[in-house]
């Protein structure tokens, strides 16, 4: 990502790291060298204080802790008397020294001396030896005793010493920030990954995809949000469910108040004509039963079973055209929810075992599962097994049935096809249609009354999705399509 969080940390956090490690060499190379000869100023004293305090002490004791004290700091230092003696001296080349020391006194060259304190009893000198190049720090003055005490400290280890510590501190500058850029980036990746995820789901919630959950493992603040997350694509998911639903509910209503009086002329003729031929058929046979015309009792049973066999097809007649009737009014509730397809197909199958052994079908379905759709779980199963009773009666020849499964970008399409005859081109657009039927007499021998598509394309049209018929090469297949997705 390009303005992710772990890089700007990460960039953040070297910045810092070298912030600090440029400092510390700007402080090292611009304020040691002054806190160092700060230091050393304060060692002379403090030696020259040691020098001028030997009252009441062992001499040999006394000459031993100030040749240690000029040992350990790098003192070079003369005591002399006034004529000019040196009483002690931790050098070898002592009237070498001790010219030097006149020189600084006298301030035969003032160019190259820097007074840095001076008081009645001592001062306190910077200056260059010319001839090696180097710089002291020198201290004289005069002991309680009269004598004169000469030190000095060179100050050219200082220097080396910035050097050595600057080129240290720049190696591990860089190895600091090479670390604190490996540490931060794993430390970073920890904190983002958690929130990583958090976009994920949120980037597959506004694809309406609410099976992504937030798995926590603690109880921080991105755990918290993660599982308010989790409840809001519950919320949203039932939400969205219902307003699916109410959204589907006002298109019926709009679409209801133009059609229901045709509807009713239609049902009231269709009805009439479907019940005319079982009435007349009741009839007949109760009249024959009534004035006793075969008075044998295997005629009189039959005369029954055909009168029972006419009322269940009335029956039956009249359940169909109640539910036709409350699809095509809307006042059939429709019920928008998210479920499994292929759960509904393999039970719309198990429930036809039966039916296909008797008619010796054999049955494939082709899809993998699971498919999630927008729809009314109990009519999609209406849908189904419509399609899959038609295939079973109308089937022939191989009396092969295939259902297919097809997801496509926002809609899956299922597909029932049957071996068999094919539907006349000119009958293909009527065969929605109430009461119609293409083959009346098949239709009639398993007591079909050529309602079931018409209550399949009713069904269709609540759910605002398309279904159809297409003939084969060797068979019918019909199809129907739902929403996989929201609109």
């Amino acid at each position: 990502m390009k303005h992710s969080i772990t890089g700007k940390i990460t960039i953040i956090m070297i910045s810092i790291v070298t912030g600090t490690v440029l400092l510390c060499w700007f402080i090292n190379t611009s304020l040691l060298e002054t806190y160092y000869i700060e230091h050393k100023q304060k060692i002379l004293l403090d030696t020259f204080q040691m020098a001028d305090n030997q009252k009441g002490q062992n001499q040999e004791a006394y000459e031993i802790r100030l040749e240690k004290q000029c040992a350990n700091s790098n003192i070079t230092m003369m005591i002399i008397s006034s004529d000019r003696t040196i009483i002690q001296s931790n050098v070898g080349d002592n009237e070498t020294l001790l010219l030097q020391f006149l020189e600084i006194i006298f301030h035969t060259d003032k160019k190259n001396t820097v007074i840095l304190e001076n008081t009645e009893q001592y001062m306190i000198e910077k200056t260059t030896d010319k001839r090696l190049n180097t710089d002291y720090l020198v201290l004289w003055g005069n002991l309680q005793n009269g004598n004169l005490l000469l030190m000095r400290t060179a100050m050219e280890s200082i220097k080396e010493s910035v050097e050595i510590a600057n080129r240290f501190l720049t190696y591990v500058g860089i190895t600091a920030v090479i670390l604190c850029a490996v540490i931060i980036y794993v430390v970073t990746r920890r904190i983002t990954n958690p929130i990583l995820q958090l976009v994920d789901i949120s980037r597959r919630m506004t694809n309406l995809d609410f099976d992504a959950k937030f798995h926590s493992q603690g109880k921080n603040e991105i755990d918290l949000l993660g599982e308010h997350m989790n409840q809001l694509s519950a919320a949203l998911e039932h939400t969205i469910s219902e307003l699916k639903s109410a959204n589907n509910e006002l298109k019926i209503d709009i679409e209801k108040k133009t059609e229901i009086d045709e509807m009713r002329k239609e049902f009231i003729s269709n009805v009439s004509h479907e019940l005319k031929t079982p009435i007349a058929l009741i009839q007949g046979y109760a009249e024959g039963l009534q004035e006793c015309i075969n008075d044998d009792e295997a005629s009189r049973e039959f005369y029954c079973e055909v009168i029972m066999d006419e009322a269940d097809k009335m029956n039956q007649l009249v359940k169909n055209l109640l539910t036709l009737n409350q699809l095509e009014s809307g006042s059939d509730q429709i019920v928008f929810e998210r479920f499994d397809l292929m759960e509904v197909i393999k039970g719309v199958i198990h429930a036809t075992v039966i039916l296909q052994e008797q008619n010796g079908i054999s049955l494939n379905l082709y899809g993998s599962g699971p498919i999630y759709v927008w729809a009314d779980e109990f009519k999609t199963e209406q849908v189904l097994t419509n399609y899959v009773s038609n295939a079973i009666h109308y089937a022939s020849g191989e009396k092969r049935i295939e259902i297919s499964v097809i997801p496509k970008e926002e809609v899956v399409r299922v597909e029932v096809f049957n071996t068999g005859n094919q539907i006349p081109e000119s009958e293909l657009e009527h065969i929605w249609d109430k009461f119609y039927k293409v083959d009346k007499a098949r239709t009639r021998e398993y007591g079909g009354n050529g309602i079931g598509l018409s209550i399949v394309k009713a069904i269709m049209e609540s759910f605002h999705r398309e279904c159809g018929v297409i003939n084969e090469e060797e068979g019918v297949t019909f199809w129907f399509e739902l929403d996989t997705k929201t609109q």
